[in-house]
């Protein structure tokens, strides 16, 4: 009736459903958690492929974590909506999400579970932050 394959596709399908549904009614605030969540989540794919030899896959996980980084994150940042204090921390945050990208292109390359656990680690760090601001502004 299904084989194992059409099993994981279907699954993955539904599970691509509920994401995208879960994009679509989303504020701009649950948007950018959903990136973290999901950089994170690659990060932690990579860790597994990496600690059982997948290099391929380690490899495709490490992209997707850039990918979410640099085209997600970072390209969300906007400095001239921040205004002149905002723009200050716009750059910064741009420069981290830079380093992180950094970090993960050498976990790929030099095979460094350290550099990708310092990269999960950072992007915690302000998603964590961005949960508690949504929290927040939930309570108010």
């Amino acid at each position: 009736m299904y084989t194992p394959h059409t099993h994981r596709t279907g699954a993955g399908a539904y599970a691509r459903i509920g994401v995208e549904s879960g994009a679509m009614s989303a504020s701009p605030h649950q948007l950018i958690v959903m990136l973290f969540d999901g950089a994170r989540t690659a990060i932690g794919m990579a860790r597994h492929h990496m600690a059982v030899g997948e290099i391929v896959a380690k490899g495709k996980a490490i992209s997707k974590a850039i990918n979410i980084v640099d085209n997600g994150l970072k390209a969300s940042l906007d400095a001239s909506a921040a205004g002149p204090t905002g723009a200050q921390l716009v750059d910064r945050l741009s420069a981290l999400y830079a380093y992180v990208i950094q970090r993960l292109l050498q976990a790929n390359v030099r095979n460094d579970a350290g550099a990708l656990d310092e990269a999960d680690a950072l992007l915690e760090n302000i998603a964590s932050a961005w949960r508690e601001i949504g929290n927040s502004n939930n309570n108010s």
